[in-house]
């Protein structure tokens, strides 16, 4: 658990963002207001960090639960307080019955209502997005946000995944989708069933593709360490996530055009891949197109998580004007 000192909470209303990934959740408390309270404007009061339940599904309707007590119990606040939780999930949301689809890391979320149950259980709104969709909401109030009003946040870690701003507005399609890049037909067979749980490109960019290029016991940290040692493996294995990773930017740039890339997540974040990626993306014949780092790291989709629970409490718009 992390705080930020010393408080004033009495009275206060507060809001609480959890990012659940494949292979962490992470949860923060902020105010309701956004002035901070004790911690920057929009940065967390207290933060925590678990493990995801094995298996997922309803489990996580506990570790949720859990969560916001011990983020309350931090800042010294009663539950009641909380008057709106946001939640980013590495699937597409699905409003009729409040879970996510298309979520293999996540576990079953479609045979009961991930939403309902939290709402009966804590007493407040609850707000669910794509957690690639949530993170670029955290770029877009906090990071490359603050420059730029059009870009594109690929997250790359357990899984891949998207969210694009443009305008200053977050890009959702027609059914919640927009920006599952793992289902883009390349990088594995895009005619092989096996490939379409997660996805063609998600079969060979995922972390435990990554790793396994090394041997089954390997993982994606073993990759980057070899690397930096010379390994002849390792470093195949970093230039042929960079080829797919550079493939997907580019079919992307073709068809919206964000501008610029920023990239995340336990892998994607990781500067030794941003130049395999930059070199592939020259030699599909875009040199020139901006592709960084994330500075907001792993602190993006807990920033985008508060913000959607802001805009679900009403005290926000989901797009961030400056």
């Amino acid at each position: 658990m992390r705080g930020a000192g010393e408080l004033d909470v009495v009275g206060r209303a507060f809001v609480v963002g959890i990012d659940l990934g494949g292979t962490k959740v992470r949860a923060g408390i902020a105010a309701l207001d956004d002035s901070g309270g004790g911690a920057a404007p929009g940065r967390p009061l207290a933060e925590v960090e678990q493990a995801p339940p094995a298996g997922g599904g309803r489990a996580l309707v506990t570790q949720v639960v859990g969560l916001v007590h011990e983020l309350c119990a931090a800042v010294s606040s009663p539950i009641d307080a909380v008057h709106a939780i946001g939640i980013g999930g590495a699937g597409v949301p699905v409003d009729a019955h409040g879970g996510f689809e298309h979520a293999p890391n996540l576990g079953d979320l479609t045979s009961f209502s991930l939403a309902d149950e939290l709402r009966l259980a804590l007493g407040c709104t609850v707000a669910l997005e794509n957690d690639a969709n949530v993170a670029a909401l955290g770029e877009l109030a906090a990071g490359v946000g603050a420059r730029h009003d059009d870009f594109a946040f690929v997250s790359i870690g357990t899984g891949i995944g998207m969210g694009v701003v443009l305008d200053r507005s977050l890009v959702r399609g027609a059914g919640n989708a927009a920006g599952e890049i793992g289902y883009l037909p390349f990088g594995g067979d895009p005619l092989d069933p096996a490939a379409h749980r997660r996805g063609p490109l998600e079969e060979v960019v995922a972390g435990d593709a990554f790793a396994a290029r090394l041997g089954p016991e390997a993982s994606a940290r073993d990759v980057f360490d070899l690397a930096a040692r010379g390994d002849a493996r390792a470093i195949a294995s970093l230039d042929e996530e960079a080829k797919w990773v550079a493939h997907a930017i580019a079919a992307v740039d073709a068809i919206v055009d964000p501008g610029r890339f920023v990239l995340g997540g336990g892998i994607g974040s990781r500067p030794e891949l941003l130049a395999p990626i930059r070199d592939w993306l020259a030699r599909l014949g875009r040199p020139d197109l901006p592709v960084t780092i994330s500075e907001l790291g792993g602190a993006a989709p807990v920033l985008g998580a508060l913000h959607l629970a802001r805009a679900a409490a009403g005290r926000t718009h989901e797009g961030v004007h400056a």
